[in-house]
């Protein structure tokens, strides 16, 4: 088992990573301070994981909420049946909120969290890889608009989070490729050595190695921290080297309807189309290229957006992105692999040349 903090002064919090933490009480009690705990989880993963957490925690009173699963629930109205069940079950400023699932389910509860009677602890338990080495660290949190991807939601840091890669092993192939797709994310904006480590190891992950899974979720986590640590609410442009592929993702996530793509997936082709702009500017080169389409590749991901996306649709989602600022479109770049930055000095022209590569004419 392996522990580090996520280092932000007196929002710090620990990161535990190992196998069958979720039957380890202290874990949790250690991070709640009152009597009261409610939970929060989703038909895939509750009838599998609930009954352990309820177990860890029989010491306190506790409570849950099911919500549906999938992308497309990840909205306004499901928030409020949240805040409803909150209320029905008299949960005060004192109560424990537990994220049991994915990433969803932990920016939701996270929200929540954040905004029930302005502000009350919560604890990440992400279940799925893609949680595990991205979303539950960091505190980002919030839900979807029709007209874009989490464009409602706070900075909101958990108490905790505890992250038992025994959870992997009922993941479906689909969700844990798309957790490997932020695990290449890491490796192309900051990380080479763990870029090189995947294109020897990928088919070890897909395979479920413990030990390669173990190393892949310790490694990711503590590249997010550091950057995390630096610039917490995005304010420097260092945090936002995270979202690389991600303004692509969110286009085609939103365009083909939440839920359709995985997350993973749609940022997997997104962080192609991205690295593609990079060599029109002058900045990657080909080899480069080759070299992470070929990991993408091997990781089952997809490099080609839906058929029926075009490009103007793509360039209206485009430019209803968080990283939009008086009017211009900054989007994350690479210099080459392993290095990143942050630029609204791109050329029109070949971020649409880019589009007409992947789209549909």
């Amino acid at each position: 088992m392996k522990t580090f903090d996520v280092q932000l002064g007196k929002r710090s919090y620990p990161i535990y990573i190992g196998e069958n933490l979720l039957s380890q009480p202290q874990y949790f009690l250690d991070h709640i301070a009152g009597e009261n705990v409610f939970i929060v989880s989703n038909e895939k993963v509750a009838p599998l994981y609930l009954d352990k957490v309820l177990d860890s925690c029989k010491k306190l009173q506790c409570d849950y909420k099911i919500l549906p699963d999938g992308e497309q629930f990840k909205n306004i109205a499901t928030m409020e049946a949240v805040y409803s069940s909150l209320l029905e079950k008299h949960c005060d400023r004192n109560t424990t909120l537990i994220a049991l699932g994915g990433g969803v389910i932990g920016d939701i509860t996270g929200f929540a969290a954040a905004t029930y009677q302005r502000g009350v602890h919560f604890i990440q338990v992400p279940t799925t890889l893609l949680a595990q080495v991205d979303s539950s660290v960091g505190g980002k949190t919030g839900v979807n608009h029709a007209l874009g991807k989490n464009m409602i939601g706070c900075f909101y840091q958990p108490r905790c989070v505890i992250a038992d890669l025994s959870t992997l092993g009922t993941l479906d192939d689909h969700e844990l490729c798309a957790g490997i797709a932020e695990i290449i994310k890491y490796g192309l904006i900051k990380d080479i050595e763990l870029f090189i480590w995947l294109e020897k190891n990928i088919q070890k992950l897909i395979d479920r190695d413990p030990e390669s899974l173990a190393y892949a979720v310790h490694r990711s986590c503590k590249n997010k921290a550091q950057i995390v640590a630096e610039d917490e609410l995005e304010q420097s442009g260092k945090r936002a080297l995270l979202n690389y592929g991600h303004t692509f993702g969110h286009a085609i996530e939103t365009g083909t309807g939440y839920g359709n793509w995985l997350h993973g997936e749609a940022v997997a082709c997104g962080m192609l189309m991205a690295a593609r702009l990079s060599i029109k500017q002058g900045w990657l080169t080909e080899q480069d290229y080759s070299r992470i389409e070929t990991l993408i590749k091997a990781a089952n991901l997809p490099t080609q957006v839906p058929k029926n996306m075009n490009v103007e649709e793509f360039l209206q989602l485009m430019s209803v992105d968080k990283k939009v600022r008086d009017g211009k479109l900054y989007l994350v770049l690479l210099n080459k692999i392993g290095e990143a930055n942050l630029t609204a000095n791109f050329n029109d022209n070949l971020l649409e040349e880019t589009l007409l590569e992947y789209c549909d004419k």
